[in-house]
């Protein structure tokens, strides 16, 4: 039984949980359980940031991605790096494992070095594109690696395919939802973090109800 901060009953609490781990959006999942779309957005949400709230913090080791993203702003004019009004993500990925998103005000040395710091183990092969906020990792402690996008391909591991497999999954996903507000995209890219984290639908589910269960008791 979960605990009824809603009028759903448990039942329908338990079906919202499964249509948000199947990426059902909270529009379609409210009229599959017969409620409101505003109520299902509000479980939604509540599922985001507990998901954001109960993810692990962890060191990344071995062959480490890095890279950073711009999310929405305009779309006229510049793009990329320098873009007005996007949001910037920096990702970590250890090759054939986990991914780590954070968001930050801009992609400078000052910003992003840190992060990477706290969270890939010194000695570390860190991979990334020959940006100049990456140049202070070549007197740091770990082993850098640029990517040279002309000639990545002639070598097989000089790449960040890793990195943009996530990002290809996490805008598909995000892409369902029609836009959001910019308040609550944190929630957003922790979600995808998670997800790209998880087993299967299946385990992830079982974590999900396990958190659930816990928090609203």
């Amino acid at each position: 039984m979960y605990i009824r901060w809603t009028r759903l009953s448990p039942h329908k609490q338990g079906a919202l949980l499964k249509l948000f781990v199947a990426g059902a959006t909270a529009r379609a999942a409210a009229e599959i359980i017969g409620g409101h779309r505003n109520t299902a957005a509000g479980v939604y949400l509540r599922l985001r940031k507990l998901i954001a709230g109960k993810l692990p913090s962890y060191r990344l080791s071995g062959k480490v991605e890095a890279d950073e993203s711009y999310f929405g702003g305009i779309r006229k004019g510049r793009r990329g790096r320098g873009a007005a009004g996007k949001v910037v993500v920096f990702e970590l990925l250890k090759r054939g494992g986990k991914v780590y998103t954070a968001m930050v005000p801009t992609a400078h040395t000052a910003n992003l070095r840190p992060i990477i710091r706290q969270h890939v183990q010194p000695d570390s092969i860190v991979y990334t594109e020959a940006f100049r906020a990456y140049n202070a990792l070549d007197v740091s402690e770990f082993h850098h690696l640029r990517i040279n996008h002309s000639s990545r391909f002639a070598d097989h591991d000089k790449h960040i395919n890793g990195l943009e497999h996530f990002w290809n999954q996490a805008k598909r996903h995000l892409r369902k939802f029609n836009g959001f507000k910019p308040e609550n995209f944190y929630w957003f890219l922790k979600e995808c973090e998670w997800r790209f984290n998880g087993a299967n639908h299946q385990a992830l589910l079982q974590q999900l109800r396990s958190w659930y269960k816990h928090a609203y008791h």
